[in-house]
């Protein structure tokens, strides 16, 4: 499955130690003001980040048409970068992985298919690619990390110990 990346999803799942299983199970893009929202500092995160785009397992695109960005920020009050997300998975006909809920909803309206964190950390684990131990310890990292409510983080763990 191709997805576009914005910098909530990719820094979230760098926190979590799972970028490199989610880069080597999906086909992941990003545009380049997320790469330069990802990279700019001295953190974990964004060297493992700055890594993958190196290594190519992370492909960088230039957007060049911007008309598409500043409808879709003026329509839904994202950042660039998500904007520029939207705008490249809605061109080229992916899904996007976002965490933001501005950038969610906009999928919603926009009819973009989406995934966040908390959906390639079960996506993963019932693809064998995670354990559940594991998966389940990255969850609680994920909610240390992220703004979830905590149903969401409840289901996901039902989910991943096998339940629904």
């Amino acid at each position: 499955m191709e997805f576009v990346f914005d910098a909530s999803t990719l820094i979230l799942l760098a926190k979590t130690e799972i970028l490199r299983v989610v880069v080597k199970n999906f086909q992941v893009t990003i545009p380049e003001t997320v790469m330069k929202e990802c990279t700019g500092k001295n953190l974990d995160d964004a060297k493992l980040i700055g890594a993958l785009i190196n290594s190519g397992m992370i492909p960088v695109v230039k957007l060049s048409n911007k008309k598409n960005v500043t409808k879709i920020r003026k329509d839904f009050k994202t950042h660039i970068g998500e904007a520029e997300a939207l705008s490249l998975a809605f061109e080229k006909k992916y899904s996007v992985a976002t965490d933001d809920l501005l950038a969610i909803k906009a999928c919603k309206v926009l009819n973009i298919p989406f995934a966040t964190s908390v959906h390639f950390l079960i996506n993963l684990t019932e693809k064998g690619k995670l354990d559940r131990k594991t998966a389940l310890l990255k969850l609680e990292k994920l909610s240390v990390f992220a703004r979830y409510d905590q149903r969401i983080i409840d289901d996901a763990s039902m989910r991943l110990k096998g339940g629904v």
